[in-house]
């Protein structure tokens, strides 16, 4: 008993490590792990007591709960059957597609991380770029939605900031959760969104199980009460004009609603311009054709040309934010008074006469997001170089002609931003906003639109031209 054992060093190594581990998952972690979730439930509670829609249980059940029930929902075994009927593979092949699919899918949300380090730095990053305001909101119509109901804020789509522009704004009000283009499945982009409770969506794909898997997910999702976001137009605005409505989302969310029990499914038209929209060059040249696409490569080089140059005019001091922002919430749509006033059941088996239900109710709610867009300054100045792009101005006839088109916009309803309520103030904002970028050539006190950016200046009058549309 009290000999000597020689035993080699790599075994001591592993046998030290395995006791440390043991330690380590049998007394230590346990602890750490009850510190951990008792801190992120003090947080919830907090967040609950604030919050106007209380963030539902759906969204708080771990992530591999909802990719289990959503790999064995009967709806997607289905889905999985007809697969293997149709491609003559194996069910072992579509189950493991299926399970893929659900992995990708389904958001990890963390609740600290999104109303903590999330509203941090969403609140930072946009107050350096902007000037953000909430032009008008419906507090009424807010005040009448049953904080029972599954809401959908539906938006318009100007630039990628704005998945972090409306979390922000609403973050006193909801958790909110977004459908995100492929374009975001980056190291470390897609984690953190999933983190934030956002879910990826391959748009225009073909695959009916990925479709049939993403559909259920949707569902469940309205089903448990998830505070989403769409952008009905599926992409981004290329030539600043609002676009027509993708119906995709829509027909998965009301597919299964039941107006006469459960919960009422609200859809809010939230509408949003910049007076500079980060993408707007890039959006424009996705139009030509002609144009080759830049490598990836090529995308991160000018991007972080773009973030030097920012900064080093930050450092010299000659760096200006890039305007407003404007945010308008209009009236909350309930799908149950919606339903009963067209006699619309949106669970008809009938897929075209669904369908065809499901197309007026996008067009619908495009209009009521086309109505809450509102009038920026950037919009008003570059509307009257684009209706004269060959014409020299003077400070004092671009007022002019800017008060005319105000009156124009307010008599068709459009609601017109005017910072610090001061018409002078809010047309040299603009103005100012055209020359720094050189949109607008500034010659002994007369304003002409410079040479080869009338696009760019059409993208801007674009954003706010759907309010006097019937007039052209």
């Amino acid at each position: 008993m009290t000999e000597t054992v020689s035993l080699p060093l790599w075994l001591v190594i592993i046998g030290g490590a395995l006791a440390v581990w043991t330690l380590l998952d049998h007394l230590l972690l346990p602890s750490v792990r009850w510190y951990f979730r008792r801190r992120v439930n003090m947080v919830i509670n907090q967040i609950n007591n604030r919050l106007d829609v209380r963030l539902p249980a759906f969204e708080l059940t771990k992530r591999r709960v909802i990719i289990d029930r959503l790999i064995y929902d009967a709806e997607v075994l289905e889905a999985a059957k007809k697969y293997c009927q149709e491609q003559g593979v194996p069910n072992e092949v579509a189950r493991e597609k299926v399970k893929r699919y659900a992995n990708e899918i389904v958001p990890s949300f963390n609740a600290y991380v999104y109303f903590r380090l999330g509203n941090w730095l969403s609140r930072s990053l946009l107050r350096v770029l902007y000037r953000v305001r909430v032009g008008s909101i419906d507090e009424e119509g807010f005040a009448k939605v049953d904080p029972q109901s599954s809401v959908v804020f539906v938006m318009n789509h100007r630039s990628n900031l704005d998945y972090i522009l409306l979390a922000c704004l609403a973050i006193n009000r909801v958790a909110m959760s977004f459908a995100v283009g492929e374009w975001a499945r980056v190291w470390p982009l897609q984690q953190l969104i999933r983190i934030l409770g956002g879910y990826f969506v391959r748009r225009g794909s073909g695959d009916t199980l990925y479709r049939s898997v993403l559909a259920r997910y949707v569902q469940m999702a309205t089903e448990g009460g998830v505070v989403q976001a769409i952008f009905p137009e599926g992409r981004l605005s290329k030539d600043g004009r609002l676009g027509d409505p993708k119906i995709g989302l829509l027909d998965y969310m009301l597919r299964s609603f039941d107006s006469k029990k459960g919960r009422d499914l609200v859809f809010i038209p939230v509408g949003v311009n910049y007076d500079r929209v980060l993408e707007d060059r890039s959006s424009l040249l996705s139009l030509d054709h002609d144009t080759p696409k830049k490598s990836r490569l090529g995308v991160i080089r000018k991007t972080l040309f773009f973030i030097v140059h920012n900064l080093w005019l930050m450092l010299r001091g000659g760096w200006y934010r890039y305007g407003y922002v404007v945010v308008n919430f209009g009236t909350p749509i309930s799908m149950r008074l919606y339903g009963k006033r067209y006699n619309v059941d949106f669970r008809n088996p009938d897929k075209k006469a669904r369908i065809e239900n499901v197309q007026l109710l996008a067009q619908d709610l495009m209009q009521a997001v086309g109505r809450t867009i509102p009038v920026a300054p950037v919009s008003l100045v570059a509307s009257v170089f684009v209706e004269n792009p060959d014409k020299t101005f003077s400070k004092q006839e671009i007022k002019a002609r800017v008060q005319s088109l105000i009156s124009v916009l307010e008599e068709h309803g459009a609601l017109v931003y005017i910072p610090r309520s001061d018409h002078d103030y809010t047309i040299e904002v603009g103005l100012r906003m055209l020359t720094l970028r050189h949109l607008v050539i500034e010659e002994s006190n007369l304003f002409r639109a410079a040479p080869g950016e009338i696009k760019v200046l059409h993208y801007y009058a674009n954003a706010i031209a759907h309010h006097v549309s019937s007039d052209k």
